[in-house]
């Protein structure tokens, strides 16, 4: 009896690149940390400390438009439209808005936990809104209120003066939750374009 051997299907002979699940950091990522502490500082300084609606509305309206900009700036290679900007500006305004008042204000750890979690959600929203794909906006949007409760319980860990009741987290919350996004970010916006 002659065996014939399986034809194996390569990536040479379809020219396609092989789809791998990976959670290995996208390293350009981490370049949105900067984002955070410039946003929310520019955002301070128009609006003042978020302890009433308004503020909490333009603080976050311009906190989450230097957000969205400095992620689509990377993010446009992989076929994401510019609506990313408007979509985590109006997310931000609408989480903080309702997130700092369900706090009332106040910048105990627990409290900023849940004003990020309230404000990360908006934001998981907004943006996954781009998505156009119901699955990944839910994952994206639980992934992003987990990881803003996270930046503030860092930011309030390592000392830094919350009381002054920002808009958004510094430095340390933005190293804590952005190295951890980067490692799925890619999975939820899947390269559209060869060069990513």
């Amino acid at each position: 009896m002659i065996s014939t051997p399986t034809p194996q299907v390569t990536t040479a002979s379809t020219g396609k690149r092989p789809a791998r699940a990976s959670l290995r950091p996208w390293y350009k990522w981490w370049l949105t940390i900067f984002a955070f502490p410039v946003a929310g500082e520019i955002a301070y300084l128009i609006a003042g400390r978020v302890d009433s609606v308004s503020p909490a509305v333009l603080g976050g309206l311009i906190a989450g438009a230097g957000i969205g900009a400095a992620q689509w700036a990377l993010l446009r290679r992989r076929g994401v439209n510019p609506v990313w900007i408007l979509a985590t500006a109006v997310g931000f305004a609408a989480g903080l808005t309702v997130g700092s008042a369900v706090v009332s204000y106040r910048t105990d750890i627990s409290s900023l936990a849940v004003m990020g979690a309230i404000t990360g959600l908006a934001i998981g929203v907004a943006q996954g809104a781009t998505f156009a794909n119901t699955k990944r906006m839910i994952l994206w949007s639980v992934a992003t209120a987990a990881l803003y409760a996270l930046g503030w319980c860092a930011t309030t860990l390592g000392g830094i003066s919350v009381d002054k009741q920002f808009m958004v987290f510094g430095l340390y919350g933005a190293i804590s939750s952005i190295v951890l996004q980067s490692t799925f970010v890619r999975l939820f916006v899947p390269a559209k374009t060869v060069s990513s």
